[in-house]
């Protein structure tokens, strides 16, 4: 609605006002629940028409879930790939493991027995100068390889002998923790694609059709509450001090003999359109603001229905 509609129409409620002070004038309503696209995806159905009513968890539209259904499976996987690893760091080492390094320590240990006996032999045949120098430092390098060999396998053998370390365990359920969160994200979003009704309502727009892609944030469905509508009016500026949240008063509606009972649940406070800036006595007559009375009852009287609200308690 212009702007332009708008001030005409509450130049028109105030111009009411006037005429008949003890009255604020507006139409019955419902609170909208508007359901919003969470990602760019095609319409693939929609099974409910608009103009029915609906249960809360009724499916109103089925977005395309196939590529978040393909992140979901990554995720399980994920999930089952840390899960792994953690059972591993928890049961530690095979015995077959175990019993490769301890094999690799034996050998390692045999050259340098052979390292340590060739070395000696260079030594002597130096001495008998059956041998240059050079022939005694191949020897003497070959062994403390040996020996750093044998200590390596031997670290190796007690660090599978030893178990797995705290740190890792904790990060490896650390690791799995992360995988689980993210798939109950892409879960979340999985079903954020089937838009369902999260009350009991009337299913009052289908914005979009099967076949179009919706954009992220884009209105999917629109919803009216299915409970008793509220009166939302406009009340004249000499009765804004008077009410109070909590207030009865009668609301008479166009269609209905006898007038109903509201209860103010809400009075803004700020006027709905002022004309100046600095307001003499004639103008502050036509500040109106805006309220709504919840109905005791009439369930079934249908949305935007005139409704008068009587502010006088006579």
């Amino acid at each position: 609605m212009r702007l332009s509609t708008i001030v005409f129409t509450l130049f028109l409620l105030a111009g009411c006002a006037d005429d008949r002070g003890d009255e604020a004038l507006g139409t019955l309503e419902r609170d909208r629940i508007v359901l919003k696209a969470t990602a760019d995806e095609i319409v693939v159905s929609e099974p409910i028409p608009e103009g029915t009513m609906v249960a809360a968890g009724t499916l109103l539209v089925q977005l395309d879930d196939s590529r978040q259904k393909a992140l979901v499976a990554k995720a399980e996987a994920e999930v089952a790939r840390a899960a792994a690893r953690l059972e591993e760091l928890r049961n530690g080492a095979r015995p077959e493991e175990i019993a490769a390094a301890s094999a690799r320590v034996n050998g390692a240990r045999a050259e340098v027995v052979e390292a340590e006996a060739s070395y000696v032999r260079a030594r002597q045949l130096l001495k008998q100068k059956l041998a240059s120098q050079a022939s005694l430092d191949r020897a003497l390098a070959n062994r403390d390889a040996a020996e750093a060999k044998l200590e390596s396998a031997q670290e190796e053998l007690l660090r599978l002998t030893n178990g797995t370390r705290q740190e890792q365990l904790d990060q490896g359920a650390a690791a799995l923790q992360a995988a689980e969160a993210q798939l109950a994200l892409e879960q979340h979003r999985l079903s954020e694609l089937s838009v369902v009704a999260t009350r009991d309502a009337y299913l009052d727009s289908l914005p979009w059709h099967v076949g179009e892609r919706v954009t992220m944030g884009a209105t999917l469905a629109v919803l009216l509450a299915n409970d008793r509508p509220y009166a939302r009016v406009y009340v004249p500026e000499p009765w804004r001090a008077r009410l109070h949240v909590g207030d009865r008063r009668q609301v008479r509606v166009d269609g209905v003999d006898q007038p109903l009972v509201g209860v103010l649940r809400w009075i803004a406070t700020n006027p709905a359109f002022t004309p100046y800036y600095a307001l003499n006595a004639s103008d502050r007559a036509r500040l109106v603001y805006m309220a709504e009375f919840d109905l005791e009852e009439g369930e079934q009287l249908p949305t935007g229905v005139p409704a008068q609200v009587m502010l006088s308690d006579d």
